[in-house]
């Protein structure tokens, strides 16, 4: 295959051609015992105890920007998802849906990304499938992945366990992937550094756990954001949640340009920051362990569980007077992951 070589509907036509492409494109990045079998589904070998399943359709546009691309993302994002269970991620599935005429060339970058993420976070893709529709009838590729893992003994983590009393720790700052696709489509530029916080935690998770701290809830507060994420779970524990403004991690221009544009970052997409909620004894031993990891230096308290408000996420302003953070109605902004 030339670097000027596009996808033909050959390609998911599983003759020859579909097949030179998983063997000298796709094989050799993600190659793994699983995976090189070539059978229709992957056999592996787990422990016995508790698993966890997860899987995620990723629509980005534009595929390509500052601190990641759809590769990277869909790695990362299912990683994640799983890690949130409280699970070690060890296998992944790996979907495509290509759009005919799509360059091999972007479609090599993004699975070199895909493979160097994989390796980061110490998972496997096992197996796959790609499918190729005629053009105009998908935009360039959309990826889908599904991921399994142990949850170790002991662990029980939920979106229904939060506690009054809890302290609500998020690993740094927030809304920095919306801003960056944001910027990306609009052609906004910036003096400073703004890009996705596209990352795996999984290893953070295994950190905290390792602790024997008590966890209540771990998540990761994709589309809708920060606000739209404590809002599920003060619905699922039927409990308030009420937030400190002046303790929100937003940097200043990610702050700068939501100011500009009428955006809240409470409800902008994070893709590699986590929600911990923990009880209070154990909480700075948590917020230190998170700071640790490379992906949680900026990790800060931002709030708390209460008695008061049950179901509701209170907002405690700059000024001193309180708000309601509602769900997020509508999508703010439509393929961010």
């Amino acid at each position: 295959m030339s670097k000027d070589d596009t996808i033909i509907l050959d390609h998911g036509s599983g003759g020859k051609i579909s097949h030179a492409l998983f063997s000298d494109l796709l094989l050799p990045l993600f190659n793994n015992p699983e995976l090189a079998k070539q059978d229709d589904g992957a056999v592996f070998e787990v422990t016995a105890g508790r698993m966890a399943f997860s899987t995620d359709t990723y629509t980005v546009d534009p595929l390509f920007f500052p601190g990641g691309d759809i590769g990277e993302l869909a790695v990362n994002g299912t990683v994640n998802d799983v890690s949130m269970c409280g699970a070690m991620p060890l296998y992944l599935s790996c979907g495509l849906i290509i759009e005919e005429g799509f360059a091999i060339a972007e479609l090599r970058t993004i699975i070199e990304s895909m493979a160097a993420a994989a390796k980061k976070a110490g998972v496997r893709i096992a197996t796959g499938d790609t499918k190729v529709v005629p053009k105009g009838k998908a935009d360039r590729i959309f990826i889908n992945t599904s991921g399994v893992g142990m949850i170790p003994e002991g662990v029980d983590v939920g979106g229904d366990r939060a506690k009054p009393g809890d302290k609500i720790i998020v690993s740094g700052t927030i809304a920095d992937h919306g801003i960056t696709i944001l910027s990306e489509r609009e052609g906004l530029h910036f003096d400073s550094d703004v890009k996705s916080d596209s990352a795996p935690l999984n290893h953070m998770v295994q950190a905290i756990l390792g602790t024997g701290c008590e966890v209540h809830v771990l998540r990761d507060p994709t589309r809708g954001g920060l606000g739209t994420t404590l809002n599920e779970i003060a619905a699922q524990s039927n409990a308030g949640i009420r937030l400190y403004e002046k303790d929100l991690p937003v940097r200043g221009p990610v702050q700068g340009v939501c100011e500009l544009l009428g955006f809240d970052p409470l409800y902008l997409a994070n893709e590699g920051k986590l929600i911990a909620i923990v009880p209070e004894e154990d909480a700075e031993r948590v917020l230190d362990i998170i700071r640790a990891d490379e992906f949680g230096s900026e990790a800060v308290i931002v709030g708390e569980v209460t008695e008061t408000d049950p179901g509701r996420v209170v907002l405690e302003t700059l000024i001193g007077g309180t708000r309601i953070v509602d769900m997020l109605t509508g999508e703010q902004l439509p393929r961010i992951c």
